[in-house]
């Protein structure tokens, strides 16, 4: 299913879609690789197995160009999770952030999931304004972290 949504009026014109196949690997895997904390030196590797099993949100300017990425691990029926949320430097202070967060939560409404996490160091506020709180009782969670 891919669903696209464009820019009301008055918004840039920036498209969010998530067919697969506009997803600019490369430059995903040099956004990640290079430029997001989380994920410093990911292998290009990772990042396209990571892609193949995930729901990918794309952020396109007029020109088609990717400017922004987004990827959703879920099952479609009980939780999904939100990660790997980048936006472009030269794009930022757009709201794109807002407007990526934003596109994920109405894509997922339909599959009435229990739960979508998400994990952020300093982007409280930007997922605050599409509904994320912090999760209530952070003790019931629990993490599995192999040994290298």
């Amino acid at each position: 299913m891919t669903t696209t949504t464009s820019a009301q009026p008055g918004e840039d014109a920036y498209e969010v879609d998530t067919d697969p196949d506009r997803i600019d690997l490369d430059r995903v895997h040099h956004w990640l690789s290079t430029d997001a904390f989380w994920a410093l030196g990911r292998s290009r590797d990772l990042v396209e197995r990571s892609l193949r099993g995930s729901l990918n949100f794309g952020v396109y300017d007029g020109e088609g160009t990717q400017v922004a990425y987004a990827r959703v691990v879920t099952d479609h029926a009980t939780f999904a999770w939100l990660c790997d949320v980048y936006v472009d430097p030269a794009h930022r202070g757009r709201g794109l952030g807002v407007r990526l967060a934003t596109a994920v939560r109405d894509h997922l409404a339909p599959y009435e999931l229990k739960r979508i996490l998400l994990a952020t160091l300093d982007a409280h506020e930007l997922y605050a304004k599409v509904g994320f709180v912090p999760v209530s009782d952070p003790k019931m969670l629990m993490m599995l972290s192999p040994t290298t």
